[in-house]
């Protein structure tokens, strides 16, 4: 029985010409399609860390907004609206520079035993004891101070630090403009080993409604720190806490007393100065080690408490947030450059090969016959 087959003969220059022609436009289109994806995972990390920020902004601003809510509840408590009248009875009939010079000779004597008997007194009163039952109930409120409207302090969770703090900020802030919300920085208590913003509330009269006294709180900030450690995921990942002017609140291993300020907020605060930049919510920050995508949200504190200008900014490595695409992107570009290289190969064999060629066509043709005699004799 015969046997029919069907063979098919090419040649190799005319496979290796198919082969790049196609493989080499597929390469760059794979590099393209890399380049694009590695972008698009640098948006999509943006987007993500964006939204990463924004929760953390609105749970610091609650966290805030709570314990002001909180603080200020504590002032509606009828023992220390009594606290404050009972106060403001014992020294009603002294005229103000008696007052003064009362308080003058007690924040001299309030580090010295002489001031024990009045400090023993206040802390064993009815409030006190209210106040201290207030912080059992919620640890985050690390001391409670009632002061009335003199700066004296009539009730306290503690000793004060100080018998009346007249001329700190703190009491300038609360009882200005006829008493108004203050919210101080953060600090830090040695006592509790704690960060604390000082939180002051004014009290009222339920009646003329004039300024009478103030709550003053240590609130505990730590939760804000600690929730925003949690999100800490990769080898270069963090979430910091900071100012207006850059310095950071709170970051890993970093605490406001460092004073320290952060390496991608300049990015920031360019992006923030601008509309596109708002509304995107992340840039690329250009750093030393490299760049690193920043997420960034306004805890939108300083509107209504001057010393909380808070900006929360959840940042990683590019090379790190998008390794996958970027390996891919790393194979397409080797890929070409394979490609680039196996066409110069192949333009330098057709070149040598096409002069050889051209080398041999011009070579004599009657090399292999004798040559005549000028006078048309054959020499022998």
């Amino acid at each position: 029985m015969a046997s029919s087959s069907f063979e098919v003969r090419v040649s190799l220059e005319k496979l290796l010409i198919v082969l790049i022609v196609v493989l080499v436009p597929l390469n760059f289109i794979g590099l393209y399609l890399a380049i694009e994806s590695t972008r698009a995972a640098e948006q999509t990390t943006g987007t993500l860390f964006r939204s990463v920020a924004q929760d953390q902004a609105m749970a610091a601003r609650q966290f805030i907004d709570d314990r002001v809510i909180e603080v200020g509840a504590i002032t509606s408590d009828p023992t220390v609206l009594d606290a404050i009248t009972n106060s403001g009875r014992s020294t009603a009939h002294l005229p103000e520079p008696a007052k003064t010079a009362k308080i003058s000779d007690v924040e001299k004597q309030w580090d010295t035993p002489a001031s024990d008997a009045l400090v023993k007194s206040m802390l064993s009163s009815r409030t006190s004891e209210a106040l201290r039952h207030r912080r059992e109930m919620d640890p985050r409120l690390l001391k409670l101070v009632v002061l009335d409207e003199s700066g004296t302090p009539v009730a306290a969770t503690d000793k004060p630090r100080h018998y009346a703090p007249v001329n700190e900020v703190f009491w300038q802030g609360v009882s200005s403009n006829g008493g108004t919300v203050y919210v101080s920085d953060v600090m830090y208590d040695e006592q509790s080993r704690a960060h604390y913003v000082s939180v002051g509330i004014p009290v009222l009269d339920p009646a003329s409604k004039r300024f009478v006294g103030a709550l003053h709180a240590f609130v505990d900030v730590g939760p804000i720190f600690a929730n925003l450690n949690r999100d800490q995921f990769g080898r270069t990942m963090a979430a910091t806490l900071v100012r207006e002017d850059g310095t950071v609140v709170s970051g890993v291993n970093v605490s406001p007393e460092m004073r320290l300020n952060s390496a991608e907020y300049s990015a920031v605060k360019d992006a923030l100065g601008t509309m596109q930049g708002r509304q995107a919510g992340y840039v690329i920050a250009g750093m030393r080690e490299g760049n690193r995508i920043v997420g960034f949200a306004d805890t939108g504190l300083k509107q209504s408490y001057g010393n909380l200008p808070w900006l929360v900014m959840v940042s990683q490595s590019a090379r790190e947030a998008v390794a996958p695409e970027r390996t891919v992107g790393n194979f397409a570009f080797v890929m070409v450059m394979v490609a680039l290289l196996m066409v110069t190969l192949l333009a330098a064999y057709f070149f040598l090969h096409r002069k050889q060629e051209m080398t041999e066509i011009e070579a004599p043709s009657n090399t292999n016959h004798e040559p005549n005699h000028p006078n048309g004799v054959m020499v022998r």
